[in-house]
């Protein structure tokens, strides 16, 4: 019930901080894994779902930092970013034009530091209020809208480069 309640959140975290389905479902099962060997430690007066996404979280990030991700197969990549770009489907060149962006924004967001990146999958691209962030990642609102802001300058500066180039 827990794993049908959860997966496809989770799966959807892993997916968007790696990019690459195979990971992400490894991912997904170690997290789950990592839940079950730890619901003696919830504490039942606290939120459930902020600590599977935080245990979620943190399981992400300790992952990135041991294996420095490369991202090998991005043409899997969410539709995530759709939102954001502007796309009309007038022919095959409109499609490479948008897989040409997914993948200069997905290079361009794995430039950015673990925490950063964190902030901004959570809010951005999966839809989470400042509030559900903060919650999940264990930090002030303040901390986690300075994040957000931090990135997206970051972001453009590195777009801005990628066009220069």
């Amino acid at each position: 019930m827990l794993v049908n309640s959860y997966s496809a959140k989770i799966f959807s975290m892993a997916y968007q901080f790696t990019g690459v389905q195979a990971e992400a479902e490894d991912l997904t099962q170690e997290i789950f894994l990592k839940v079950f060997s730890s619901l003696g430690k919830f504490d039942r007066e606290k939120n459930f779902t902020a600590w599977l996404l935080t245990l979620a979280k943190n399981h992400l990030i300790d992952e990135y930092r041991k294996t420095k991700w490369e991202r090998k197969n991005r043409d899997d990549f969410d539709d995530c970013l759709d939102r954001g770009l502007d796309r009309a489907k007038d022919g095959p060149e409109d499609d490479a034009v948008l897989n040409d962006t997914r993948r200069l924004i997905w290079d361009s967001l794995n430039l950015l530091p673990a925490d950063v990146r964190m902030a901004i999958v959570l809010k951005e691209l999966q839809g989470q209020t400042y509030e559900e962030a903060a919650q999940v990642l264990n930090l002030p609102v303040g901390t986690v809208k300075s994040r957000i802001n931090r990135g997206k300058l970051a972001l453009a500066k590195i777009l801005q480069k990628q066009r220069e180039a």
